[in-house]
C-alpha cells in the first residue's frame, strides 16, 4: 500500500489530534538534541560544486548524507534554505543541523534521507557582502527557483544515490529561505511535495498567490508545515498564509511556538519537522 498517495495520512503518521487545521499539542525539542555526540553513528556533510547555467558560474553546495549511506540504496531529499544574511553554511554553522540530524538517526526518529544545504542567493557572487537587502540581492533570491530546479536538483540526482519523484522532495528553510520554500515548493509541485517554511520573511507570496485555487489543486501535499516563535516581529506573514489555509481548508501544521527570529525557533523546527518526512 502507497500511503503517499493520499494526502491526509501525514496527519495519522505524526499524530496530531483531530483539529487537523490549527495547531495541536507539540512537543519541543528535548535538552541536548543539538549536541554533537561522539558516542553515535555520524553522517557526512561535504561541499561540492555544480554548474549552474542560470547564474553562470560554479557554485557552492554542501550534502549531508544519513549514516550508513550506500550507493545500493536509493535515498529522498530535503532542501534546506538559508536565511537572508546567510549563505550554504549557516544551517551547519548556526543552526547545529549534522548535530541535530544525526542525534535523531541514532533515536531511529528519521526516515534515511539526502539534506542538501545550497545558496539560495543565485547570483555570480553570492557572498554575504554590501547591503544584503539590496534590490540585487533580494532579486538574486528569487532567481534561485529557476537555479535550483534546472541546475541543482539535476546536479544532485546525477551525482547522489537518490529518489527523483515529487513524492521524495522537501523544501523547507528559515525566514527569507521560508518564503522561497513556501513560494517554490507551492509554485512548483509537480517538484515537491513536503514544504516547510520557518518564520517566513516578507518575500513570501501572498496566500492567494502561493495556493490561487484551492479547491482544484493538481498535486497532493503531503506535509505542508508553517511556523513562527510568537515574539517574531514577522509572525504576520506566517499568521496570514495560516488564516488562508485555514479559511479553504487546506491542511497543513500551523506551529506558533516560543522564541523570536533565531535559531533556538528554527532549530527546533528542523527537529520537528525532519521526523515527519518521507514516512
Amino acid at each position: 500500500m502507497d500511503l503517499f498517495n493520499k494526502p491526509y495520512v501525514f496527519l495519522l503518521l505524526i499524530g496530531f489530534c483531530a483539529q487537523v487545521f490549527s495547531q495541536s499539542e507539540i512537543q519541543r525539542a528535548p535538552k541536548g538534541f543539538d549536541v554533537i555526540n561522539d558516542n553515535i553513528s555520524h553522517g557526512n556533510v561535504e561541499s561540492v560544486q555544480y554548474n549552474s547555467i542560470t547564474v553562470g558560474v560554479v557554485r557552492n553546495v554542501n550534502v549531508y548524507t544519513p549514516p550508513g549511506y550506500s550507493n545500493k540504496l536509493r535515498y529522498p531529499v530535503l532542501y534546506l534554505l538559508h536565511g537572508i544574511g546567510g549563505d550554504e553554511n549557516e544551517w551547519l554553522a548556526g543552526g547545529n543541523a549534522k548535530a541535530i540530524l544525526d542525534n535523531l538517526y541514532a533515536e531511529n526518529k528519521l526516515a534515511p534521507m539526502i539534506v542538501v544545504f545550497p545558496n539560495g542567493r543565485a547570483k555570480e557572487n553570492d557572498r554575504v557582502e554590501g547591503d544584503i537587502f539590496s534590490a540585487e540581492n533580494v532579486e538574486a533570491f528569487m532567481n534561485f527557483e529557476r537555479d535550483l530546479l534546472t541546475d541543482l536538483i539535476p546536479f544532485i540526482e546525477a551525482n547522489y544515490s537518490v529518489l527523483n519523484d515529487r513524492s521524495h522532495r522537501a523544501i523547507a528553510g528559515l525566514s527569507m529561505g521560508g518564503g522561497q520554500s513556501l513560494n517554490f515548493g507551492l509554485g512548483n509541485l509537480d517538484t515537491f511535495s513536503w514544504i516547510g517554511g520557518f518564520s517566513s520573511a516578507p518575500n513570501t507570496k501572498l496566500p492567494n498567490e502561493l495556493i490561487p485555487n484551492p479547491s482544484a489543486m493538481a498535486f497532493p501535499i503531503y506535509l505542508l508545515w508553517i511556523s513562527c516563535g510568537e515574539d517574531d516581529e514577522l509572525l504576520l506573514f506566517s499568521t496570514r498564509t495560516h488564516n488562508y489555509l485555514e479559511q479553504n481548508q487546506i491542511m497543513h501544521i500551523w506551529y506558533k511556538e516560543s522564541g523570536a527570529h533565531d535559531f533556538e525557533v528554527w532549530k527546533n523546527d528542523l527537529y520537528l519537522f525532519s521526523q515527519n518526512l518521507f514516512k
